[in-house]
């Protein structure tokens, strides 16, 4: 089941307003690796980069996709998603990279088993760029909006709702990047955020 992320839990994603609509599966510990929990372990096995393609890890990958579609079947109404444009959010690597990873858009074409549903790469990244998990100078809104291009050729038939589909929810200045330039482009669509998972943090110790 989705959840969404309401009052409660916004003020924890510092570039997301209430105008802002995200949803989460699941909850992926910052900093605790593979040991962390299931989710990170799917999560990371997500996030393996092409270079590892042809090695016996790969598989990890490839099953975690398959896994977190059936999770995204299982927890929509596969009718009203019909009726919903699905655009992959952008990796940090443009398209022509080595390194450019289709994880999410892999997802999605995963989870469409019947070929119904409109899955489209709205949105490409111009140049590629340090992925924001790697660096401790994440990029800015503006920085990573400048760097977002709408794709044209794929903009018609208009869309009526666009939910933007990413791994990991964690600040979401990926989402407001990524609405601010649809909604320039298409000033009347809504635009949603769906995540694999959310970011949290280990509680800190308590005080003796």
């Amino acid at each position: 089941m989705f959840i969404a992320v309401d009052d409660l839990l916004r003020p924890l994603y510092p570039h997301l307003t209430a105008a802002d609509q995200c949803y989460f599966l699941r909850e992926y510990t910052a900093g605790r690796g593979y040991a962390g929990s299931e989710t990170n372990q799917l999560i990371l096995n997500l996030k393996k980069p092409p270079d590892r393609r042809g090695t016996p890890e790969w598989r990890y990958k490839e099953r975690a996709i398959q896994q977190i579609a059936r999770e995204f079947r299982e927890s929509v109404n596969l009718a009203a998603l019909r009726r919903i444009t699905l655009v992959p959010m952008p990796p940090s690597k443009a398209k022509g990279d080595p390194l450019y990873d289709d994880r999410m858009l892999r997802v999605l074409r995963a989870v469409d088993v019947e070929g119904q549903l409109d899955i489209r790469e709205l949105l490409l990244a111009v140049e590629s760029m340090t992925a924001a998990h790697a660096t401790e100078r994440r990029p800015t809104v503006d920085q990573l909006m400048a760097n977002f291009v709408v794709d044209d050729a794929l903009a018609v038939p208009l869309p009526r709702t666009i939910a933007l589909v990413d791994d990991v929810l964690t600040t979401g200045a990926h989402f407001v990047a990524a609405k601010e330039v649809l909604t320039v482009r298409f000033p009347s669509v809504p635009v949603r955020g769906v995540y694999v998972a959310r970011r949290v943090f280990d509680d800190p110790p308590s005080r003796p």
